[in-house]
């Protein structure tokens, strides 16, 4: 069992909790780390001294005495070690590395045209990552920038078989179907690569960032698709085969009913993505070419694109309806370029407020995702912190 299947009571104190809260400053210390997991000192320095064997922990020098020894403080090494992320879109790629406590180092974004093909998409950006790495001075400053590299996180937007790093039967991705994302990187580059959907990024990353003392959440990532990854008992739920959060294919009551990419009609990501709502433009005779220019005609408070707009918030919020009558979760979040769309997002929580019992509600919080474009390079990052945390 990996760090990431293991329920949350048994993550009371285990290595990834122990650096999380020294790297969010909640303990300086053995004995501060003792206090917050409830398990005894003898445990706690057992654990610390591993994360210390992996370099994900260092001791800084001693701290204030209470009445006794000076304790030896821990922090998360600044210089040295970093993870790689990569966070793949329809049209652009967030490319960055970040330290071992999530920090972002460097980060820029990318034009990707995604019919280009899985090879020289991921090839590019991978060499791009080794660029980042590569022109580090924090990351070289005890080595090789190659050595630095301790793992690369990727998202894909599209179905991924989380175990295998395998693209299954994805949207607008022409030539990527079975594509062995995870066996193509490690021709490449000699650290661990990580597959992910982009959803389960975003929400492991705003998850860690906003709102890691919530047991469950769900957040839904709005762009040219549409999707969701959830948050079950303080862990990414992926379910048996990874597609967990997988709305995109829900069907929706529309009239007429859309037809979608994978052959039916009346999908969600047919009715309410960023595409459909440039379908729906175009179809009304609105010349837009893109998901920027029908953003610009809702802020402008065009009539045609803020009704579509609204339409697609009431389609959101019914099939969130259901997850959140049958999940409960404690907060419903959505990210990516639609979020910043108000007549979509007000229309979206009344519609859950009117279809939810009032008990998943009561206490329910629906708001943005705040982390901001990096939301996803952090949950990739994450995603490699963690896998470094289950091998110490």
């Amino acid at each position: 069992m990996t760090i990431d299947d293991a329920p949350r009571e048994a993550l009371r104190g285990g290595p990834r909790e122990l650096l999380r809260w020294v790297a969010t400053g909640a303990a300086v210390s053995r004995a501060d780390l003792s206090r917050l997991s409830g398990l005894s000192p003898s445990t706690v320095s057992q654990r610390v001294e591993a994360l210390i064997s992996q370099g994900l922990l260092e001791e800084t020098g001693a701290g204030r005495s209470r009445g006794g020894r000076r304790p030896r403080q821990l922090a998360v090494p600044t210089g040295g070690a970093v993870v790689g992320a990569i966070d793949l879109g329809a049209h652009h790629a967030r490319v960055g590395t970040l330290d071992l406590s999530g920090r972002v180092v460097q980060a820029r974004t990318l034009p990707v045209r995604i019919e280009d093909g899985p090879e020289a998409v991921l090839g590019a950006l991978l060499a791009e990552v080794t660029t980042l790495v590569g022109g580090d001075p924090a990351a070289s400053a005890d080595g090789s920038a190659a050595d630095a590299l301790r793992g690369i996180g990727i998202g894909i937007p599209g179905p991924v078989q989380h175990a295998t790093g395998r693209i299954v039967s994805p949207s607008r991705m022409p030539g990527w179907n079975g594509f062995d994302v995870a066996a193509f990187c490690a021709g490449r580059v000699d650290v661990p690569v990580i597959v992910d959907n982009d959803a389960n990024l975003m929400a492991l990353g705003a998850h860690r960032t906003a709102h890691s003392e919530l047991d469950h959440a769900v957040y839904i990532k709005a762009g040219t698709g549409i999707g969701s990854g959830v948050i079950s008992s303080g862990r990414l739920h992926r379910g048996a085969q990874g597609s967990a959060g997988d709305i995109s294919h829900c069907r929706v009551v529309a009239d007429p009913a859309p037809p979608c990419t994978c052959g039916n009609a009346g999908c969600l990501e047919a009715v309410a993505s960023g595409a459909a709502l440039v379908t729906a433009l175009r179809g009304q005779g609105v010349q837009v070419s893109d998901l920027t220019g029908v953003i610009r005609l809702i802020d402008d408070g065009d009539r045609q694109a803020t009704a579509l707009a609204r339409q697609a918030g009431r389609a959101v919020g019914e099939i969130l309806a259901v997850v959140v009558n049958f999940f409960n979760p404690q907060v419903v979040a959505i990210g990516g370029r639609l979020a910043d769309c108000e007549p979509l997002l007000a229309s979206m929580r009344a519609t859950l407020y009117e279809r939810c019992l009032p008990l998943a509600t009561q206490t329910l919080l629906i708001e943005r995702v705040a982390a901001g474009q990096d939301v996803g390079i952090t949950g990739a990052a994450h995603l490699v912190i963690d896998h470094v945390v289950a091998a110490a």
